[in-house]
């Protein structure tokens, strides 16, 4: 019992590698034959079109000078792609990334996938994945501190499509735009709420996952033209601290975005628990609304390796010395995470978190108390 409720469990690995993010400020941006990408200013008051982003600036075409408008998705919606790249010949103007804000609105219910790339399922040994889950919390910006608290503090590089207009669920939508995320997780609370014997249910993921500050996003909003080609050649990456821990290329997910909205259709009466009311994905009478995220999982690397066999033992003699009033698994959860708050494994106050992709942007997050 204990050895499948461990292997089922969600799992991840040591460092991929190590490498430096001394890098971090400067980023590869697409061309606006093969992409629109867009930064917005804290206030969320004036629009660019980047057309360059180094040194840790940005500079591209003031679009909201040009089109009276500051959000991108309001933008492509009215104007459409064509209309937007041929203001790439207005004049250019430079802002520092300490000025730059979210670059989009965004909604505050989106849909996730757990278990979506190779390795991490079968690190995970999760042989029924990947699955789906609710992630309820608003996106704050790419530099916004993340909350330890209490937290076993975990990181997760993702890329997120973004809805550009409500679609019908029965059919994927052939445009949408994409924006780096951290899929932020408290493993302590993910694991109290997990169902041990059936993890792909995705039950106490939307717990772990969704507390204030728990979706940082990155600067920049990129709506390609050619949307699938354009994601699956994506590389993601990810440091703790100067340490890569995270790399791969979204082309290596098992459901790609069209696979992602077919799972999502055939969940949509699902209901989870979240703190106390139900859940579920945001689809309203069959339609996802604009603005919505879908997560589309993380590659191997992260902070949580499991539940070690000391952790097992040691709960099961907790459950036979007297423990009678809550599972053997509550017990064995009990003990792990007290051994992983002694040995300080997971992210502490002061550490920060960087991601940094070609054509998509960065985020650079510190962890507080």
């Amino acid at each position: 019992m204990f050895l499948h409720w461990i292997g089922v469990l969600l799992v991840t690995v040591v460092a991929s590698g190590t490498a430096h993010a001394g890098s971090f400020g400067t980023v590869e941006i697409a061309p606006v034959g093969e992409a629109l990408t867009f930064a917005r200013d804290k206030a969320g008051t004036r629009l660019l079109l980047v057309s360059s982003y180094e040194g840790k600036q940005v500079t591209g075409i003031d679009l909201t000078a040009a089109f009276g408008l500051s959000d991108p998705v309001d933008l492509y919606n009215e104007k459409g792609y064509d209309a937007i790249a041929a203001a790439a010949s207005g004049e250019a103007v430079t802002l520092s990334l300490s000025e730059l804000g979210l670059p989009v609105g965004l909604a505050a219910s989106h849909i996730a996938a757990g278990t979506n790339f190779p390795e991490h399922a079968e690190e995970a040994t999760v042989e029924d994945g990947p699955f789906l889950f609710a992630k309820e919390v608003a996106p704050t910006p790419f530099d916004a501190p993340i909350p330890a608290g209490d937290a076993l503090l975990d990181y997760e590089v993702e890329l997120c499509f973004v809805a550009l207009e409500p679609f019908d669920i029965s059919q994927a939508p052939a445009e949408a735009g994409l924006i780096l995320c951290n899929d932020v997780t408290d493993r302590a609370k993910l694991m109290r709420n997990i169902d041990a014997s059936d993890v792909t249910s995705g039950k106490g993921f939307t717990t772990g996952k969704s507390a204030p500050g728990f979706l940082p996003v990155g600067n920049l909003f990129v709506i390609p033209r050619n949307l699938r080609v354009f994601a699956a050649a994506v590389e993601l990456r990810l440091w703790r601290n100067e340490e890569l821990k995270q790399s791969a290329r979204q082309s290596e997910a098992i459901w790609d975005f069209d696979e992602l909205v077919r799972q999502s259709a055939a969940r949509q009466d699902v209901l989870w628990d979240f703190e106390g009311h139900e859940v579920g994905l945001p689809i309203d009478g069959g339609i996802v609304p604009a603005r919505t995220a879908i997560l589309a999982g993380t590659p191997d690397g992260t902070v949580f390796q499991g539940v070690d066999k000391s952790s097992m033992a040691l709960g099961a003699w907790d459950w036979l010395a007297g423990g009678w009033g809550r599972s053997v698994v509550s017990h064995v959860v009990e003990r792990q995470i007290a051994k992983e708050r002694a040995a300080r494994r997971y992210l502490q106050s002061g550490e920060r978190v960087v991601i940094s992709v070609a054509r998509m942007g960065e985020l650079y997050n510190s962890v507080v108390e």
